[in-house]
């Protein structure tokens, strides 16, 4: 038996693999992995695997990278784990510190749990937690953009929208109600990105109006929401959604779980929002009540999230009384190998000028693929720092997985979501790489029309 073969019985066997339908592995194998080196993934025998989609968008600087290698390796020597209840350590304490100068103004306090959708979890009950403390426990509700996705847990779901997990799941969830999503692929004809979404967040606004006294906080995915396709919008809605929500008494829960940590251009991509006429020329960016981050926080090495708040929301739960704390709590909360992971991933953010090369590569990107625009069969090509997705024209219902197994064939790691391509890579990416992705997805694109 090859060493391949061996790895996927045995793995058959014994594990129960994420959102799959197992049953499918009987026609479709799984993928052996081995070991990765920088965007490239190999099988126990050698075949290679570009990996497009940063293993689930956490991956930003490689796989193996020697410097955040090198960083887990002498933390290992010195702490690996305490609990945060009642103790504290130098990792959390100088993340927690670093992270706070970095983000938009007024968010200084982080609050850790371990996985993106514990994050959403953790700023759910913080909001309406708050509101609880401040004499309102009527506010419990929460709205989210149609097609939205914020995690998978319970809490989590009640505030995302995707038809197949409410289906499953509905009965044990909160539903909440969502308002409509800016993507700008469903503006009308002749419609600008910009006016779409102001007309998006005028139902909004709408929505608020009536609502306000029984809402605790509108959870967004700024500028991109990934699970709907990648779904693309114009960053006046946060500017719109961060007004709308000051003046209804709302909190704004940003979720960068997947678009932060320069994904979209920016560290965090509420920087992008259009200042407002208040503000000096040049100054952009919202501040949100909460910021959510993820993923690539570790550089897609470690489980670890950030709840980020302000001082107020802070403030509402420091009393003498244990009820008005807030009561949550995970077993690795602020793991001090995560956090020297995310700390070593901030110091090559700041040693390399990593937005700045990575809008060097967008760009390159945008240009030699401008084949796959230009193909007859891609609709609505689009990008947002570095993101790439489009939508393709084919007869194949099951599109998706023929397009993820004929990339394997062309030694790229592809995941469509329906009839959407899309590419999320590490930013240690290089021409010659970027090159191969463009041509070989073309060829998986011409086999499959």
């Amino acid at each position: 038996m090859s060493a391949n073969s061996n790895l996927l019985e045995r793995s058959l066997s014994a594990v129960w693999h994420p959102c799959t339908q197992m049953k499918r592995h009987e026609n479709l194998p799984l993928v052996p992995i081995a070991r990765g080196d920088g965007v490239w993934l190999y099988d126990p025998e050698g075949k290679r695997y570009l990996d497009a989609v940063s293993s689930w968008w956490v991956n930003l600087f490689g796989h193996c990278n020697p410097r955040i290698n090198a960083a887990l390796t002498d933390q290992l020597g010195k702490l690996e784990h305490v609990m945060l209840a009642g103790f504290t350590h130098e990792p959390v304490v100088q993340l927690s510190e670093r992270l706070r100068a970095l983000a938009p103004a007024g968010l200084g306090h982080c609050f850790y749990g371990s996985d993106g959708a514990s994050a959403t979890e953790i700023a759910l009950k913080m909001s309406a937690h708050y509101w609880r403390n401040n004499g309102k426990p009527e506010k419990t509700q929460f709205i989210s953009m149609q097609n939205s996705y914020h995690g998978e847990t319970l809490g989590a779901l009640s505030v995302t929208d995707v038809a197949l997990f409410r289906d499953a799941y509905g009965a044990l969830i909160r539903q909440n109600a969502t308002v409509p999503s800016p993507d700008s692929r469903e503006a009308e004809a002749g419609e600008s990105p910009d006016a779409f979404a102001l007309r998006c967040a005028d139902a909004l606004e709408t929505h608020l109006h009536a609502h306000h006294g029984n809402i605790a906080a509108f959870i967004v995915e700024p500028l991109i929401q990934g699970a709907a396709g990648m779904a693309m919008y114009h960053p006046v809605y946060l500017l719109r959604a961060r007004e709308l929500c000051s003046r209804f008494g709302v909190h704004l829960i940003a979720d960068e779980i997947a678009v932060g940590m320069g994904r979209t251009g920016t560290m965090f991509a509420c920087e992008q929002a259009p200042p407002p006429l208040a503000l000096p020329q040049g100054e952009r960016g919202i501040s949100p009540d909460f910021l959510l981050l993820s993923k690539g926080i570790t550089g897609g090495y470690l489980p670890l999230s950030i709840v980020m708040t302000t001082d107020d929301i802070y403030q509402a739960f420091y009393a003498d009384e244990t009820a008005r704390g807030f009561l949550h709590s995970h077993s690795y909360t602020g793991n001090p190998l995560a956090c020297r992971a995310a700390l070593a991933t901030l110091d090559i953010f700041a040693q390399d000028d990593v937005l700045n090369a990575n809008r060097s590569k967008a760009a390159f990107f945008n240009r030699i693929a401008q084949p796959l625009r230009e193909h007859p069969r891609v609709r609505n090509f689009r990008n947002t720092g570095m993101v790439w997705a489009f939508e393709v024209d084919t007869p194949h219902a099951d599109f998706a997985q023929r397009c993820f197994s004929l990339g394997l064939q062309h030694e790229l790691l592809l995941r469509p979501m329906g009839n959407t391509v899309y590419f999320m890579p590490p930013y240690v990416i290089g021409e010659d790489e970027m090159r191969l992705l463009v041509t070989h997805t073309l060829k998986v694109i011409d086999r499959l029309i």
